[in-house]
């Protein structure tokens, strides 16, 4: 009997297994679904050109930060030249008027700034090129009113003239001395062997007086340390050569007259 329950068991088992209903769709029609809806869907054209509008403007707003920046980095380039070219011409002008000043008897001390001056010029030329710059180009105004004040003060000192005023002082004597010398000559021995000795040792002499003179304006107005001499040559040749030639010329005709 304890053979037949356990078949009869058995049976109903089995039956109970054969008659489990099943899913008409399966898990894996399941997953295929769920993979559907989690993929992602395809961006409409209205979206795509808003994205496209976007990358342009901010392409755009990129190119001109790049040329601002570009502006920028050029202009502080010409700012530090023009310092730079402006700190050699005024370093030129403040040597030149220590040199003028200390030989009018001004103490050194006098001419060397002060620690409270160099920390408030630092102070003043730490905001970059710019500042700088229009920091020299005041101290070059500056130093042009410094140098209208010694020309004003002292009018009558050559070494403050100009060029050409300065060196007639030394051409107009030399160039004046033989062509004197000739005309005394002829007054005092007439149209003899003398004067025309006169005239033929005067013919090289313009040559003479202008070297001479060259040399003479660079022993007696000294220039200063990073300052050219101005001797204006040509200003001096023809200072030297139109007396000679209008006394010789002046001479002859008076010898031929006579």
């Amino acid at each position: 009997m304890i053979g037949n329950g356990s078949r009869a068991l058995g049976r109903k088992a089995g039956g109970s297994v054969r008659q489990e209903p099943r899913d008409p769709v399966g898990p894996g029609r399941q997953r295929t679904a769920g993979a559907r809806e989690a993929a992602p869907q395809s961006p409409s054209p209205d979206a795509a050109l808003d994205a496209w509008h976007g990358y342009l403007a901010a392409a755009r707003q990129l190119d001109g930060v790049r040329r601002g920046a570009a502006a920028a980095a050029g202009e502080q380039a010409r700012s530090v030249q023009a310092a730079r070219e402006e700190l050699t011409e005024v370093r030129a002008r403040l040597a030149t008027q220590q040199t003028r000043l200390h030989e009018r008897g001004v103490p050194p001390i006098s001419l060397v700034p002060s620690p409270p001056e160099l920390t408030e010029s630092a102070r003043s030329m730490a905001g970059g090129p710019a500042t700088v710059l229009a920091a020299l180009r005041t101290a070059r105004g500056r130093a042009d009113a410094a140098d209208a004040a010694l020309v004003a003060r002292h009018p009558l000192r050559p070494a403050s003239w100009s060029a050409r005023p300065r060196n007639l002082l030394v051409y107009g004597p030399l160039a004046l001395l033989v062509p004197l010398i000739q005309v005394v000559v002829y007054v005092a021995t007439g149209a003899g062997p003398a004067s025309v000795a006169a005239l033929i040792f005067g013919l090289p002499m313009p040559a003479v007086a202008f070297v001479a003179g060259w040399v003479g304006i660079g022993r007696l107005f000294r220039p200063g340390p990073n300052e050219r001499l101005d001797r204006t040559s040509r200003f001096g040749a023809l200072v030297c050569l139109v007396p000679a030639v209008l006394v010789t010329a002046g001479l002859l005709l008076a010898m031929l007259a006579g």
